[in-house]
């Protein structure tokens, strides 16, 4: 039995496996609390089932976090297994991504053979953006896995014949749908192309097990959804980062069309209390480009953005933004708020480390090289994904992926019959296209959404390789000739894209991988007629000598460090926070604040409020019950003046925390607590006097609060 097993087993796929699950978990267990906004969500779902179901962001149910909950319940369930530590919430993650290089392997194992399964789950175990978001508590690796389970029962259903896996398989994307919403939906043209073209049943019973699976798939994806919005919002959290308090409002607006268009409605910063009544609620374009208030998935809006400068230029940043906020201040205060928090959200509990990493820069590249375009993700157009900040992260074999695609469909005509090997490629195909057009023209998003794209590139680089071999064994003239150009092609592309890391890694990567991909496809060029087995391994170094570099740029989290759990990435650019964990600083807490404020407690729901998420979440984490007033980035419109005065009369809230943002992006909020409020004296809670506190913020260096608040009381 034993060695029947032994026989029956990959041991090439058992090392993926073992080398995926290196990439995605080794050292989580130092990373600290991760993304703090989505673990002080957990924090709060382990409190109560309403909680849980919700999604709530804090432990008294105000507000939710940005995304449906799906994901956070597994997060909770393994939290409620292990505890509540970074490791507990990222584990879940980190274990999809392996699953996912599993999945690719056993889903083109029966037609691509053996070696090309074992290609394809190679290439994505050391894709770089797959194992850098695994190693965090973003949604994107768990998504990706529940869409590849969604192929696996497609491709199943279409083999066998049954109608039950193919409406399983669209099912599958309405659960995508309740982890991030519209994002899950980029994959449907594929799975209705593969079912059309691939399911040999009559057209009438195809048109009916389509219109079933497709009712399912809806049915599921709005489900949640639905029963949320049909809650009195007196009786649930408000929907975090929507404008009109509803989830239909948040997946089509702000996790929708906002995130091809870039535009601010339904989006954080897009209106909300307080915001220019002129507009119509959508943002104003400040001058660098940006969307005024929108941050990454995790950060509050004032926080600092790539394309502000790299590392070296922070105090710049600090200097420009505090000179912005003042010139703007008289004229319009939201703009002054906003820009205000940039400045003092640089010097605060986020760390320096996690400043630098943000600060890299927008253009591409260490210190800001080569693109542009918001969060390090280029500028839109047809050779977007080919522009560093994206390249790295995805696009290493891409060249050789579009040239494995060209030879899986060179022999398709649209009057036979295809091939199963055709109709697979046609599915891979449908799922690259439009997700890397998607990325190629939207306005708003963040280079780890671009894991969407590895499983077609790993399948066309594995898929392809299988069938450019045969090619080149088997034919003559061009087609022959397509592995050895792909091979030369790819390795120019990647000298190309290592030419602006070069202050980083040195030349020693380029130059070896440059020689090596390039008398490896020269030897495939003129060797052609020569000893076929000899060529066998020749073109499979070749494939291995272009894998070096995307396994180097894989495993870069854990030589350099994570240090970017907000927006994950790989690459050398983490250098210098290497010893830096996910989240350091982020989770820090006012021991004194807190010590103080539960010592002139009288019993209030909250122990204060505060503006936004990101300095609400550390006190959440660390148990204490916070409003965050505005939301994930301060701009939610979930409260008025009038609704605050009756938080405050019932013994809801009496201490407010305002730093340089404002509370909830709105100065009508800021300005009824001062007005109706009491200052405390910096002494009594943060153990510096104003003055100390302000020459700390000048300095660039965080106060003991974390920077330069100011604590109000309101008694009515």
């Amino acid at each position: 039995m034993k060695k029947f097993m032994y026989k029956r087993m990959d041991l090439i796929l058992l090392g993926i496996i073992l080398l995926s699950a290196f990439l995605n978990i080794y050292n989580i267990w130092k990373n600290d609390y991760a993304n703090a906004y989505y673990t002080a969500a957990v924090k709060s779902m382990l409190e109560n089932f309403h909680n849980f179901f919700y999604a709530s962001f804090d432990p008294a149910g105000f507000v939710t976090v940005d995304k449906p909950p799906l994901t956070f319940w597994i997060q909770t369930l393994s939290a409620a297994i292990f505890g509540l530590h970074g490791w507990s919430v990222m584990l879940p993650q980190a274990l999809a991504g392996v699953g996912s290089v599993i999945l690719l392997y056993f889903l083109l194992k029966p037609t691509f053979g053996i070696t090309g399964a074992r290609i394809a789950s190679l290439t994505m175990a050391i894709t770089p953006i797959v194992p850098a978001i695994s190693r965090s508590n973003n949604i994107d690796s768990m998504l990706v896995f529940t869409l590849l389970i969604g192929v696996w029962m497609l491709f199943k259903g279409v083999r066998k014949n049954k109608a039950i896996w193919i409406i399983g398989a669209f099912a599958m994307i309405g659960l995508g749908f309740n982890m991030k919403m519209m994002q899950a939906f980029m994959v449907a043209p594929a799975f209705y192309l593969f079912y059309i073209t691939a399911a040999k049943v009559k057209w009438k019973k195809k048109i009916g097990i389509l219109a079933s699976a497709t009712a399912v798939m809806m049915a599921l994806s709005l489900s949640w959804a639905v029963v949320v919005d049909s809650v009195s919002a007196d009786d649930r959290p408000y929907m975090g980062s929507s404008q009109t308090n509803s989830v239909l409002e948040l997946a089509f607006g702000y996790n929708g069309v906002a995130r091809l268009t870039g535009q601010g409605q339904g989006t954080p910063g897009g209106g909300g209390a307080g915001a220019d009544k002129g507009n119509g609620g959508e943002m104003q374009a400040p001058p660098n480009g940006m969307e005024q208030g929108e941050a990454p998935e995790g950060m509050p809006s004032g926080a600092p953005q790539n394309g502000q400068g790299g590392p070296n230029q922070a105090n710049d940043t600090n200097t420009t933004n505090s000179d912005n906020s003042a010139s703007n201040d008289s004229s319009n205060t939201d703009s002054s708020s906003t820009q205000d928090s940039t400045n003092s959200e640089t010097q605060t509990s986020e760390g320096n480390g996690q400043r630098d990493f943000l600060n890299r820069g927008d253009q591409g590249g260490p210190g800001g090289q080569n693109g542009g375009g918001m969060f390090n993700t280029g500028t839109p157009g047809f050779f977007r994904l080919f522009q560093i900040g994206l390249a790295d992260q995805i696009s290493w074999v891409l060249p050789f992926a579009l040239f494995g695609c060209v030879g899986l469909l060179s022999g398709i005509r649209l009057r036979k019959q295809w091939s199963d090997e055709e109709k697979e490629s046609l599915f891979w195909l449908a799922w690259l296209g439009p997700v890397g057009v998607f990325f190629s023209i939207a306005g708003f998003f963040h280079q780890y959404y671009l894991i969407m794209l590895a499983p077609p590139i790993a399948a066309f680089v594995g898929a392809g390789w299988v069938k450019l071999f045969k090619l080149y064994q088997t034919e003559k003239g061009f087609k022959s000739m397509l592995l050895p150009i792909a091979i030369l092609a790819t390795t120019a592309f990647e000298v190309f894209t290592l030419k602006s890391y070069i202050d980083q890694i040195g030349m020693v990567w380029s130059i070896g991988v440059g020689v090596a991909g390039t008398l490896l496809s020269l030897a495939l060029f003129f060797f052609k007629q020569k000893e076929k087995r000899a060529t066998y391994f020749v073109s499979l170094a070749a494939l291995l000598a272009i894998l070096v570099i995307p396994a180097f740029w894989a495993s870069t989290p854990i030589i350099y460090g994570d240090g970017n759990s907000v927006m994950p990435a790989a690459g050398p650019t983490t250098m210098g926070n290497g010893n830096m964990k996910i989240g350091e600083g982020q989770n820090s807490i006012n021991e004194n604040l807190v010590s103080y404020l539960k010592k002139h407690s009288d019993g209030e729901t909250y122990l204060f409020a505060t503006s936004n998420a990101s300095s609400a979440a550390p006190y959440i984490i660390e148990g204490e019950t916070v409003m965050a007033m505005g939301g994930f980035s301060g701009s939610d419109p979930i409260l008025t003046t009038e609704k605050l005065e009756e938080m405050v009369k019932n013994n809801e809230v009496k201490y407010f925390l305002i730093g340089g943002g404002g509370p909830g992006g709105s100065s009508d909020l800021q300005t009824w607590i001062k007005e109706n409020g009491e200052e405390v004296p910096q002494e009594e809670w943060n153990g510096t006097s104003n003055s100390d506190s302000e020459s700390d913020s000048n300095s660039g260096m965080p106060g003991r609060g974390g920077q330069s608040e100011t604590l109000y009381k309101v008694e009515l």
